[in-house]
């Protein structure tokens, strides 16, 4: 086994972490403060290419794969929180389906310029009854003539109140449940389709999250994208690569908090000396460094294995659970350490703390996942 990364991957780990260090980092209270979509540093990514990292070059992507993607994924996760998760949300979720079955028309009119930053994406699962339970999608979509009629309400979609397009999972057979679900692209203008206002939200400020309401939207045929009622098979991959993604970015946050505790800790003093040298503090620092260590090996194996196209269904779920957990022990820990001054708002662990929050739901709800594996778990013989 070779677990170290290659020459390129290192060195586009480097730049990333350079842009990130002098674009976003600088202005992560700002942005927290605001709770406003940067579109200036929105733009800034866009003209660096990084909008198209997964995309073919023929697009005007960089055509990279699954472990190469993470890094991207885990260094940007270092800087603001809901910048992080905007920018994911258009290179992944949101232009996935495009790309893997939109027309050329399609890809030209709508990737073409998502990849390029001008067209903001979204991807719309969540509803008011249905979050992880994807069987309960209310949304429909009716085949009309040589097209189809979206009816619903999606809710919490990042990037909701300021995308231009959206990918919509609407069900197409109602009794059929989870075979019944298909994803369609809806536009900005079209007839019906309209965003709601952004929701407040506890953290990941920078990321703007509201509703998208279908009336009778009208799409044409090549709007369906992949075959009807094969919706749930196409998940598979993609939601792997969103919890080894939610997972990286748990270790990122995780390592921030950490680390700003770290300095915190080696020069508050008490009882005539730092905090750093009592072992009850020393404790919670050995206990970060050892989970973040195993769960970003898993991580990283786990993306390996969608490289190789290895079911890694249960490492990614398993993944981002450690990796979630992890995260929120150590921002915990974190404003342990800082005590009282953790309550300011002039000090970052609150800041983390709330930002840390949003690794609960993203690629599954912990019960889910560990519902799931441990039914898994139960059917091994051995």
């Amino acid at each position: 086994m070779d677990f170290r990364f290659t020459d390129e991957q290192e060195f586009f780990r480097a730049q990333v972490r350079d842009a990130v260090d002098r674009l976003v980092r600088p202005r992560v209270a700002e942005i927290d403060a605001r709770a406003e979509f940067p579109r200036d540093l929105w733009d800034e990514f866009a003209r660096l290419g990084y909008f198209g990292l997964r995309h073919p070059e023929q697009y005007g992507g960089m055509g990279a794969d699954t472990v190469t993607s993470m890094i991207f994924f885990e260094e940007l996760a270092r800087g603001a929180c809901g910048f992080f998760m905007a920018v994911t949300v258009q290179m992944l979720m949101g232009t996935y389906f495009l790309g893997r079955f939109g027309s050329e028309a399609v890809r030209e009119r709508v990737l073409v310029p998502a990849i390029r930053g001008e067209k903001i994406a979204a991807i719309c699962f969540t509803e008011s009854q249905s979050g992880s339970d994807l069987g309960g999608t209310r949304t429909s979509a009716v085949r009309d003539g040589d097209g189809w009629v979206l009816r619903g309400t999606k809710e919490w979609i990042t990037n909701g109140p300021i995308c231009d397009f959206a990918t919509v999972v609407a069900t197409t057979d109602p009794p059929a449940g989870l075979k019944g679900l298909s994803f369609f692209l809806v536009e900005q203008g079209m007839p019906g389709f309209s965003r709601g206002k952004p929701i407040g939200k506890l953290g990941a400020h920078g990321s703007v999250t509201g509703e998208v309401v279908l009336e009778n939207v009208r799409v044409p045929g090549d709007h369906l994208l992949g075959e009807p009622g094969k919706g749930v098979s196409y998940l598979g991959d993609i939601l792997n690569q969103v919890r080894v993604m939610t997972g990286l970015a748990a270790c990122s946050i995780a390592q921030e908090a950490m680390r700003d505790a770290r300095e915190y800790a080696r020069r508050r003093e008490a009882f005539g000396k730092t905090i750093a040298e009592y072992q009850l503090i020393r404790e919670k620092f050995a206990r970060f460094w050892a989970t973040r260590e195993a769960a970003r090996t898993l991580l990283y194996r786990a993306a390996w294995m969608i490289d190789e196209k290895l079911d890694c269904l249960r490492e990614a779920m398993a993944a981002k659970w450690l990796a979630s957990e992890m995260c929120l022990r150590a921002v915990d820990d974190a404003t342990r350490i800082y005590a009282g001054n953790a309550f300011s708002t002039e000090y970052p662990p609150e800041r983390f703390f709330r930002d840390a929050r949003f690794l609960l739901s993203g690629g599954g709800t912990h019960e889910v996942l560990l519902d799931y594996l441990g039914r898994a778990y139960l059917k091994e013989q051995g």
